[in-house]
């Protein structure tokens, strides 16, 4: 028999991280609430910036990038505190089939399409790498909006 203490395998890589759910923002979609309201009262929530800066390029108009990419990058921004906060350092699987995650995936999604819209192409990269390392895609998670 072997005293040998086992070691976790280090080349796993981190364990993929599933943010909390936010019963208070669902309930209130499913009400019926509007997005603004319930982001005035969940600042923290990155599907309610992510559903107003989809909302905002679908609807068009002449300032509609820019303000998308506002809306985009405050659900990227409240999606990274999430995230690390639920023990996630930078890297590792996000896991869109996780409920909780799509707000963040969506966000970051949302920050990819309004950056090429307003020419940051290094960020509209950057934002579609980002879901690739996250173990998504551009394409999974636009399935999610649809």
């Amino acid at each position: 028999m072997s005293t040998t203490p086992v070691r976790p395998n280090l080349l796993d890589g981190p364990a993929p991280v599933r943010l909390p759910a936010e019963p208070d923002v669902v309930a209130g979609l499913a009400r019926g609430d509007e997005p603004f309201g319930l982001a005035a009262a969940h600042p923290s929530s990155s599907l309610l910036w992510a559903l107003l800066a989809e909302a905002t390029l679908r609807d068009g108009g002449e300032h509609a990038p820019v303000t998308a990419y506002a809306f985009a990058r405050t659900g990227y921004h409240r999606g990274l505190d999430a995230l690390r906060r639920a023990g996630w350092r930078g890297q590792g699987p996000i896991p869109a089939d996780h409920e909780p995650n799509q707000g963040f995936l969506r966000a970051l999604l949302a920050l990819h399409r309004a950056a090429a819209l307003i020419g940051e192409t290094d960020e509209a990269d950057r934002c579609a790498q980002f879901l690739v390392d996250s173990g998504t895609s551009v394409d999974e998670v636009a399935a999610l909006v649809a």
